[in-house]
């Protein structure tokens, strides 16, 4: 049987950017745009190109570019009433933008045709009907985005499909049902869509906004009902809750039922598809989000992890690598020996050789996690531990002690000094280094220190330092975790340290830190190491 084949509209490009602190240059426009096409989306709506100059931009670069799969979509509204169509500034842009294919707003609910544009019900009509006939004598593909149609629907259902009508009779390719508020009940959906389906003949899709929570559901619900044509954004950016995410929307129709979005192969691509748009929109990822968020298929109950080493399926709805995703197993206070065990054979630590050491790791979790703790995002730490409570270790250097200086004068400004004596091997070095803090201070001394026994380290760097305040009833003097983010040429990893002193807690974070990029050089480090301390 052949799979339907739905349409998938993304609108991250104009509908995305309309959410909150999300906002993409026209340069980061064509790159997503070519990300986008790469997966396999249909459509590609650009933005309002009748509305600002950075939309016309993209539009102009667009023109220089090649998409294999998609078309470049520009949207805008009906004319406005009393124009002629031919005369509308609007419209005009929309057809000056050069796109195959346009996605054209108008009224579909009477409140709004009353209230907002202040004209007659037949008015609207015939706006809606000039305009699209108008970009279908310019040889447009005209995608008509009927903006309030649910409510507008419920309010008065004869009249809302009168505005499809006008649209379809007027030629519009594609007659799309907006849920603009967002408040539209699922079962609501379902009933509408069949209704309106029964009435036309033109081909229908969906646009949802998720302010009640159901963008996605409602969106599968319209197929469901009928619908071939699917509008959302890349991780749910849109205005106020944002629209429906179609990196759940796209899984759920094509992995789950019986529907073709894009092309064979590329679902793998999702997470990575995912994660490029948000580090362009320079917003961090949503670690819950379905399918592609780094919790997605993260499992921390000892239970739950013992039953996907023996079946994945347990505990897990689809195999993560179909989305670009992987499984990680947490380690906390509700680990058991099967979260060690899976997370040490991760890190490549074999336990089985050290199988009476498992209950003894297990314990020193779930006390170091009761002093605040936590390895989630710590793994280079744990795997530390793990190592130094399973095999011989030798540590690459050790504190003699260090101090730290903060002194603040009369013109304001702060200063920040750090000295620090380490030992490694037989020599001690002894080194001091100003920062824009203490803790950068004491960065930038054990860096000098370090650097004549391994000026490997110059390949490593802080990526992110975040500190968090463990029982605050306690004020100034309350326990705090310090969790530090490092990177290096090829990798990242994450270390963690927790005291009532946040010097003395970052000291542990950084310690871990440095001494796990030592360990990950190998070998020849020990041997560097003992070859300058002889």
């Amino acid at each position: 049987m052949t799979a339907t084949n739905i349409q998938i509209f993304d609108t991250t490009l104009r509908d995305g950017t309309q959410g909150e602190k999300i906002a993409f240059s026209a340069e980061d426009k064509i790159r997503i745009a070519h990300k986008l096409d790469e997966f396999g989306f249909d459509y590609i709506e650009g933005g309002w190109p009748g509305s600002n100059p950075k939309d016309m931009e993209f539009f102009e670069l667009a023109k220089h570019h090649s998409f294999n799969n998609a078309r470049i979509v520009a949207f805008g509204s009906t004319c406005r009433a009393g124009n002629a169509a031919e005369d509308d500034a609007n419209l005009c842009a929309l057809v000056g933008a050069d796109t195959a294919a346009v996605s054209l707003f108008g009224k579909s609910w009477l409140l709004h045709v009353k209230k907002a544009l202040k004209i007659s019900a037949q008015d609207n009509l015939d706006i809606i009907s000039d305009s699209v006939a108008f970009l279908k004598n310019h040889g447009k593909e005209v995608i008509y985005d009927a903006e309030h149609f649910f409510d507008g629907y419920k309010d008065n259902p004869e009249y809302a499909v009168k505005t499809l009508k006008a649209a379809e009779q007027a030629g519009a390719d594609v007659l799309v049902l907006c849920d603009t508020n967002g408040g539209t009940l699922t079962h609501e959906v379902t009933q509408i869509v069949s209704e309106v389906r029964a009435q036309t003949d033109t081909r229908l899709g969906i646009h949802a906004h998720n302010d009640s929570e159901l963008a996605v559901a409602n969106t599968l619900a319209a197929v469901a009902a009928g619908c071939v044509h699917v509008q959302g954004t890349v991780n749910g950016y849109g205005e106020r809750c944002g629209n429906a995410n179609l990196c759940s929307v796209v899984p759920n129709l094509q992995l789950k039922q019986d529907y073709s979005c894009i092309p064979p192969g590329k679902m793998d691509q999702l997470s990575s598809l995912s994660h490029f748009v948000s580090e362009l929109a320079n917003v961090s990822p949503d670690i819950r989000q379905p399918y592609v968020g780094r919790s997605a298929f993260a499992h921390k109950g000892g239970i739950h992890v013992n039953a996907i080493m023996k079946n994945e399926q347990t505990y897990e709805h689809v195999v993560p690598e179909k989305v670009g995703n992987r499984r990680r197993v947490l380690v906390s206070d509700l680990s058991g020996k099967s979260n060690v065990y899976y997370k040490s054979d991760e890190l490549g630590i074999e336990l089985d050789k050290h199988g009476d050491d498992a209950p003894q790791i297990v314990q020193k979790l779930k006390e170091l996690e009761n002093q605040g703790y936590q390895f989630e995002a710590a793994e280079a730490s744990f795997e530390l531990l793990v190592k130094k409570m399973t095999e011989p270790w030798e540590e690459y250097f050790a504190l003699e002690g260090f101090r730290i200086i903060v002194e603040k004068n009369v013109s304001g400004g702060a200063r920040s000094e750090a000295t620090i004596r380490l030992k490694v091997g037989d020599q001690i070095e002894h080194c001091a280094a100003e920062g824009n803090g203490p803790v950068n201070a004491l960065d930038g001394a054990m860096r000098k220190a370090l650097h004549k026994f391994f000026p490997e380290i110059d390949n490593m760097h802080l990526q992110d330092y975040k500190v968090r305040v463990l029982n605050e009833k306690d004020g100034t003097g309350a326990r705090v975790r310090v969790l530090i983010d490092s990177a290096g040429s090829e990798d990242s990893w994450g270390t963690v340290g927790v005291s009532e002193n946040i010097i003395e807690a970052s000291w542990q974070a950084l310690s871990d830190s440095f001494s796990y990029f030592l360990m990950k050089q190998g070998q020849e480090v020990l041997d560097t190491q003992a070859n300058k301390a002889s």
